[in-house]
């Protein structure tokens, strides 16, 4: 890990610079479950829900294995044949997925003051986010949405890259993406392994936002929340 200051920060997105709800169903997906009933399926939608959880949990449980990345589609793909009993339509996996997405977004919030913060750090350091996503177009889009996606050179999803992180090649690519060693960059998250630990194994000087102090890193790598970081990077 590098002593001198940062040229560039490498952000997380969930969790990050924008709060959210992990369930892949409290959030409520009624129009999801209209469309595969559409499509032929006779799930009720206390089914789906409950078979749709469980097809997810398996995906990440494989995945957990190498930290390989799965797409919405993948799942997508795989629930609606077992849901209609014949291989779907890409078309249908694809409105499906449109679909669930759409509704799952329902549970993620932009935090007061996060553009005016990323905008604010932009004129200081290069920017790029690097996070796992199962949809390619998700966090480009929140960005965008959000007014700060020229804010960033880089947007590195796991789903693209084939790994999530904390597996090495994702920080790999996107220091190759910003063309920089990674002694001249910081990442910022707030999950430990993905977030703190892998960065710097590949280098990287790492500040966690961990506000209950739950895990065992320097106090001046600690973040209470995302807005610390510009204090904690003059230090």
């Amino acid at each position: 890990m590098s002593d001198t200051h940062p040229t560039h920060l490498l952000f997380d997105f969930f969790g990050t610079l924008v709060h959210y709800s992990e369930s892949r169903t409290e959030q409520g997906y009624h129009a999801s479950h209209a469309l595969l009933r559409r499509f032929g399926a006779d799930l009720t939608y206390a089914e789906f829900l409950t078979d749709w959880a469980a097809l997810c949990a398996d995906f990440d449980r494989r995945s957990d294995v190498d930290d390989h990345e799965f797409s919405m589609v993948d799942v997508g793909t795989e629930f609606l044949a077992a849901a209609l009993g014949t291989t779907p339509a890409r078309a249908d996996v694809e409105a499906f997925v449109e679909a669930y997405v759409r509704e799952w977004n329902t549970g993620v919030r932009y935090p007061e003051g996060i553009a005016d913060l990323i905008r604010g750090l932009a004129a200081r350091y290069r920017l790029a986010v690097v996070t796992n996503t199962h949809h390619p177009p998700l966090v480009p889009g929140h960005l965008a949405a959000m007014g700060i996606r020229d804010c960033f050179e880089v947007v590195i999803t796991s789903v693209e890259v084939g790994w999530r992180k904390p597996h090495p090649t994702i920080y790999a690519t996107a220091l190759s993406a910003l063309g920089v060693t990674a002694a001249a960059a910081a990442f910022v998250g707030d999950t430990y392994a993905a977030d703190f630990e892998g960065p710097r194994r590949a280098g990287m000087t790492a500040f966690l936002i961990d506000p209950r102090g739950i895990h065992r890193v320097p106090e001046e790598h600690r973040l209470g929340s995302v807005f610390d970081l510009p204090i904690r990077c003059t230090k």
